[in-house]
C-alpha cells in the first residue's frame, strides 16, 4: 500500500480511512490485494461489494465514478429509489438484507444477486417471480455459523437439504454461501468462524454442487475472510464512513 504523504490515513484502532471517496476505494482495494497476496491468492479472485445501505444516490454515484460498480443494499424501498436515480449507470445490484415474503417480487425484478436466502419459501417465491426475460437470479444461501438468534441464516446442519431444494428452482442459480459471523476483534477467532463457512461450502461442492462464491467479510474482518477463501467481501464503513443509522 502507498504510504506516501498523500495517501489516505488509517485512523487509529480502526479500518476506516479519511480522504476522498476515490482514496477510500483505493485503500480498500489495497487491503484486499494485500490480504489475497498473503493468502497466496490472485487479488482478482476477490470482488469488492460496496455495502451502501443508508447512503444516498449521490454518494453512490461518486463511488461509481471512482470505479466501483457493484452495490449491496439491505432495505428494499431505499434500494429501488437509488436504482431509479442511478439508472444511467451500468451498476450491478445485490440484495444482502433479510427478506420478507411481501418483498420478494420487487427483489426478483430489480436485483441481479441475492445473498440472504435462508428459507425455501423465500427461494421459491424469488424463483417464481423472476421475470422470464431476465437471466436467473444469482443467489447465495445465508448460513448462521455463530448460532445467533438475532441473525438470519440457516443452521449448518440444515444447509444440505436447503441447497438441494434451491438448486432445483428454475428462476435461480445457486452460486454459494453468505455469512455474517458474530463480531470478534481477534483475527484467529474471526478465521475460525469463516473456516466453518468454507467447510460447509466445500462439503456442498463435494456433493456435486457447482459453487464459486463465498460472500463473507466486512470492513473489520475482510483480511481473515480472504484468508479463509472469501470471493466477495461486503464493505460499508471503510468505503463510506460511519452510518447515521447503524441498521
Amino acid at each position: 500500500m502507498d504510504n506516501g504523504p498523500n495517501s489516505p490515513k488509517l485512523e487509529s484502532g480502526t479500518h476506516r480511512f479519511a480522504g476522498t471517496p476515490c482514496e477510500r476505494l483505493r485503500a480498500v482495494q489495497a487491503r484486499i490485494a494485500s490480504a489475497a497476496a498473503e493468502a497466496g491468492r490472485d487479488p482478482a479472485t476477490v470482488r469488492l461489494l460496496a455495502a451502501s445501505k443508508t447512503f444516498d444516490a449521490v454518494t453512490l454515484r461518486t463511488m461509481a465514478v471512482c470505479g466501483q460498480h457493484e452495490f449491496g443494499e439491505n432495505y428494499l424501498q431505499e434500494a429501488l429509489d437509488k436504482q431509479a436515480a442511478l439508472r444511467d449507470l451500468p451498476l450491478v445490484w445485490h440484495f444482502i438484507g433479510p427478506i420478507q415474503s411481501n418483498k420478494t417480487r420487487a427483489i426478483a425484478e430489480h436485483f441481479s444477486w441475492v445473498h440472504s436466502v435462508d428459507r425455501l419459501k423465500i427461494a421459491g417465491r424469488l424463483s417464481a417471480q423472476r421475470p422470464a426475460g431476465l437471466p436467473p437470479l444469482q443467489v447465495c444461501i445465508e448460513v448462521n455459523v455463530s448460532g445467533e438468534a438475532s441473525k438470519g441464516g440457516v443452521a449448518v446442519a440444515d444447509l444440505p437439504a436447503l441447497a438441494e431444494a434451491v438448486s432445483t428452482l428454475p428462476g435461480l442459480q445457486l452460486r454459494g454461501l453468505m455469512a455474517i459471523p458474530a463480531p470478534a476483534t481477534e483475527v484467529t477467532i474471526q478465521r475460525v468462524a469463516f473456516r466453518q463457512v468454507r467447510a460447509a461450502y466445500d462439503a456442498l461442492i463435494a456433493r456435486g454442487y457447482a459453487l464459486d462464491t463465498l460472500s463473507m467479510g466486512m470492513s473489520a474482518d475482510l483480511e481473515a475472510a480472504i484468508q479463509e477463501g472469501a470471493t466477495i467481501v461486503r464493505i460499508g464503513t471503510a468505503l463510506f464512513g460511519e452510518r447515521t443509522d447503524p441498521g
